[in-house]
This record gives C-alpha cells, structure tokens and sequence, in this order.
C-alpha cells in the first residue's frame, strides 16, 4: 500500500534536491502517493505574503508526514521563519538531528554517531521579544528594575521559557528514541549553572525522567563544556537532548565533525505529523544550477523510511549512499578534495549514481 506523503519542493535549490530526493526514495520500490504543496519565498506573493498557507498545514495534517526542501526565511518582510512556524502550527516538538561519519567524507574525525534531539517549541527560538525602543520593551525593563534586575533603557528583550511539561516530553522522546535505535546512552546539555530557573528546570525534570528509564545510561553536561569534549573525544557521547537554542548550534557542531551540513538530515516529530528536512539553507544563489549536495535531503529520506516503518528500504538506500559516499567518484564539488575539482557531478547525477547502486542489488 502506498503511503501518503506531502512533498514541498521549496525554494531556492529547494525544487531540485527534492527531485533528486524522490528519485532515489522511488527506487527502493516503497510506493509514494505524493501531495506536492508550494511554500517558501518564491510564492509568498501569491498569498499575501505568508510563504507557508494554509492549505500546505492542511495537507501536512492531512497526510501526517511530509519531506521538505530548503526554505529561505524572507528578510525583513514581517515573516519570522516557515521552520519555526511549522513547528509551532504542528506542534513539532522533537528534533532529531544524526551526525555520522562516512567512510570517503574529509574530516579530522572518524566514527562519529551523535543524535542529536532539539526541543523545538521553547526556549529563546519562542519568540517572545520586545524591539528596543518599543512601550512593551520600556515597561518590562521597568519592571526588572523595580524587582532589582536593571536593565538598560535601550535593551532588546528576549524572554526564554522552559517548562515542565515541555522538557518531559522530549526527554522522555529521547530516551524512546534511543531505546528504538539501539543506543546505550542519553546527555541532557544544560547551562543550569547559571540559569537556574529555566535550565535548572531543564536539568532537574531531566533527571526525573531518566530515573524512570533506568535500562539505559544518563548523564548530564554543561553546554559549553560538552561542546569543548564533542571536539576532544565525541565518541564518548551517544544520544544528546538539549534545549532549543543550544540545540541548534550543538548540531551544527555536531555537523562539522562528520563534513559539513551537506550531510547532515533532519527530522521534526509531533504528536500528530512529522516533517522529514535538510538541516542546510536553501542556497538561492546556486538555484537551477543542478550543482549542489542533495545528500543531506537524501538521508532525512531515509530517516523518513524508518519512520514508515520500511526498514529494509531505509538500509538499501543508506548503504547506496554510503558506497558512493565512499567511491568517491559521482559526488558534487563540496565533497571533491578541492572545490574546483572538474570530476565533481551534478545533483542529479548523484541521483543517478545512488540509483545505480540499489539496482546492482536486486
């Protein structure tokens, strides 16, 4: 039977890595019924300037999964982000980012196999900012005067909610997570060391939970220690949960020990849909050139598989992108020893290639 998935091409490089992206997913043999729904900055006009519609959260409700291109956040337009106003419309509270390493990837490291599991809902990435200059921004800096926290008159504000409800549920997703991927260990990454209420927070409902998920290790750390041991030692860690912000930047980090962002998928999951992306931007510059790494998209399509329950095709296809990975030969320019390297290939014949690679398997 097929499976419902609503496909968002995106924009910028968005539309070709996506065709790349369903090529190969076509090629396990897993059957597709796509819904192919517009978003991003190049049809924003068309809908009064909102470049995620309606109709697009409809489908994504609709169909409970989707795979996603790279979307450019509009400047200055009003527009704070598709990603972040996906997340909040669906409630996608669990981001997992993968970092591994491939055999043939340039890097100082090797062996590296990281999750990474962003809260996506909270934390500074809320949203709940005061412009410097504005009344509201005034007023609160007048309040935490009074209250003995004085804050300049020119200040930006930002407020950074954590909540009970909301760190007891990605930390109980990523010991789930883990326990469903065979991983042994879970990191909660705060900075409670200063932040004592909000990442205190974090940190105390953490080891509440994983009181109750005593079969696998935990450990806590403090964020900017963990990012100096992740360039020491990372095979020391395993699954790592984290809150919005650091989040973020950890799994960039997390990213550069494996190659680069080129490779590196990603994944929203929520209560009732999960969104399957790249975790790089969307590269306007080089769109309709068929020159960037669509790998990235390609492995949150395998990311996507697991979650449909089609394993088999999500080893197939992993294993294909890893012997090209490996071989080295149909790879773009960003994977070549130098950039300007002629024998670099396209996005498409990457796809080519990975297909390939499935086909000498049947």
């Amino acid at each position: 039977m097929a499976h419902h998935v609503t496909l968002i091409p995106g924009d910028g490089t968005g539309p070709e890595l996506t065709e790349a992206t369903r090529r190969v997913l076509e090629a396990t043999d897993v059957q597709f019924e796509w819904d192919v729904q517009e978003a991003g900055a190049d049809v924003m006009d068309r809908y009064g300037g909102n470049p995620l519609p309606e109709h697009v959260l409809d489908s994504i409700k609709r169909t409970g999964v989707a795979l996603k291109g790279p979307i450019t956040t509009p400047v200055g337009g009003g527009f704070r982000s598709v990603n972040v106003t996906l997340r909040k419309s669906l409630d996608l509270y669990g981001q997992v980012r993968p970092c591994r390493s491939y055999a043939g990837v340039r890097s100082r490291y090797e062996d590296v196999d990281l999750i990474i599991v962003r809260e996506a809902t909270e934390d500074l990435y809320a949203g709940i900012e005061f412009e410097q200059g504005s009344a509201e921004a005034a007023e609160l800096a007048a309040w935490l005067a009074d209250h003995d926290h004085p804050v300049r008159e020119d200040a930006g504000i930002s407020i950074k909610p954590i909540t009970v409800a909301g760190t007891r549920r990605i930390v109980q997703f990523a010991f789930d997570y883990a326990r469903r991927n065979g991983r042994a260990k879970v990191t909660a990454v705060h900075k409670a060391n200063i932040m004592k209420f909000s990442d205190g927070l974090f940190l105390r409902v953490a080891r509440e939970v994983a009181a109750d998920n005593s079969d696998l290790e935990f450990e806590d750390r403090i964020v900017d220690n963990l990012c100096m041991q992740l360039v020491q030692r990372p095979e020391e860690y395993d699954v790592l949960v984290l809150p919005n912000l650091y989040g973020d930047i950890v799994s960039d980090l997390a990213a550069g020990l494996i190659g680069g962002l080129g490779l590196a998928p990603g994944a929203n999951f929520g209560t009732r849909a999960a969104v399957f992306e790249p975790t790089h931007g969307s590269a306007p510059k080089y769109a309709g050139q068929n020159k960037v790494n669509p790998m990235a998209m390609m492995l949150s399509g395998v990311l996507m598989l697991r979650h449909l329950d089609e394993a088999v095709a999500a080893d197939r296809l992993e294993s294909a992108l890893a012997e090209v990975i490996r071989e080295g030969r149909s790879v773009t320019y960003d994977m070549k020893p130098t950039r300007d390297d002629p024998s670099a290939v396209g996005t498409s014949d990457v796809a080519d290639a990975i297909i390939d690679k499935m086909g000498a398997r049947v």
